[in-house]
């Protein structure tokens, strides 16, 4: 009898693991398609994703800039924040007018550049990036130019921007090429170009382009669709505006790949969100009177797009937690929508399984910070 019960026992537990088994790989199923459809690849993701959120989790392990009595601040107006092969982190202060450069620990190493109109020389700089990871890339907006560094802060080279008066966010990939955002203004419609250029900033090609209609100039529209795009380290370019949940992958000449769509349900804009958004906009400043400030019904599917060095791409949502903390769409590198994640920070480095966040304390005063990153899948 007692061999019966232990058998019985013994049946029901390996049961109850095979559902348990069974419940798991049905979680994890993805219930996608992908297709192809005039040379593209369509990957098509439900609402769900394939994980819960209890798939990542964050350890906060570095500081850069905390306050000390009596110092003078590391950061007054950090603007791109980029990590080298070598985990040292090269950082934009633009109202310092330099790059900072310190080393994997934390340690100061270099300063380069400094305010002036000369040569390696910077007035208004937009970006920073790296290239190849064996040179820092300065776009100066001040200086109407790109200035180009050697990693211990000699100065290589400078190619004018001057032909170019609405260039906004360069990128360069590993052959040189320059990936840029250019806008032009017309009477009646606003014309936006994402280029590939030469070395030299003559057009190659083009990526995608853009048109609506002119607003008047003293009307805002705050949560106006944003156009977001990235350089991938094999040269792609993923773009994307957030009208539409699309994600667009292009090869290194600008022809389309692949398109990432993901069904969502639009966030309605309230009253309340309007007052928020107004004053997130605004701060502390008056709105001039003559200013009419414009809403659409809904939110933007997603506000910008970041990538990791494992071909991970994260989309920040509209979708708040809280307050502050918006949900981060994550898919993998084929596409598949695996992870919804909350965020509070705002990403600016995933690298190594390490991501680089710009912050600020209760003064106001910014900080760099490097948290380490668990992936649970």
């Amino acid at each position: 009898m007692k061999n019966k019960i232990k058998l019985i026992s013994i049946i029901l537990f390996f049961s109850a693991l095979m559902i348990l088994v069974s419940c798991q790989k049905q979680k994890a199923e993805w219930k996608g398609t992908i297709e192809e459809v005039d040379g593209v690849t369509i990957v098509k993701n439900p609402k769900e994703p394939i994980y819960g959120e209890d798939i990542f989790n964050l350890e906060e392990e570095l500081t850069i800039g905390e306050k000390e009595n009596g110092k003078e601040p590391v950061f007054i107006g950090i603007r791109s924040i980029r990590v080298d092969d070598e985990e040292n982190i090269h950082v934009l202060d633009a109202r310092a007018f330099q790059v900072k450069v310190f080393n994997k620990d934390g340690t100061h190493l270099r300063n380069i550049g400094k305010r002036g109109q000369g040569p390696g020389e910077i007035q208004l700089a937009m970006n920073m990036e790296l290239v190849s990871g064996k040179e820092i890339m300065v776009y100066d907006l001040g200086n109407r130019r790109l200035s180009f560094f050697s990693l211990d802060g000699m100065l290589l080279n400078e190619v004018s921007t001057g032909k170019i008066p609405r260039l906004f966010r360069v990128i360069p990939n590993s052959k040189g090429e320059l990936i840029g955002w250019i806008v032009l203004n017309l009477a009646e419609e606003r014309v936006q170009e994402l280029k590939i250029f030469n070395p030299s900033l003559e057009p190659i090609s083009n990526v995608t382009v853009l048109k609506r209609k002119q607003s008047p100039r003293n009307v805002i529209n705050i949560l106006r669709p944003v156009f977001s795009y990235q350089v991938l380290k094999n040269n792609k370019i993923i773009w994307g505006i957030g009208s539409k949940y699309e994600i667009n992958i292009s090869d290194s000449n600008g022809k389309l790949e692949k398109t990432i769509i993901k069904d969502f349900d639009p966030i309605k804009i309230t009253e309340v969100d309007k007052e928020y958004e107004i004053k997130t906009y605004f701060g502390d400043r008056e709105i001039p009177s003559d200013y009419k400030i414009e809403f659409d019904e809904y939110y933007p599917a997603f506000h910008h797009l970041n990538y990791d060095d494992e071909g991970r791409i994260f989309a920040r949502t509209n979708e708040r937690k809280d307050e502050g903390e918006y949900y981060y769409d994550v898919f993998d590198s084929e596409g598949r929508y695996i992870a919804k994640i909350p965020l509070r920070i705002m990403p600016r480095v995933w690298k190594k399984n390490k991501l680089y966040t710009i912050e600020e304390d209760e003064d106001g005063l910014q900080m760099v910070k490097r948290y380490k990153i668990s992936w649970k899948y």
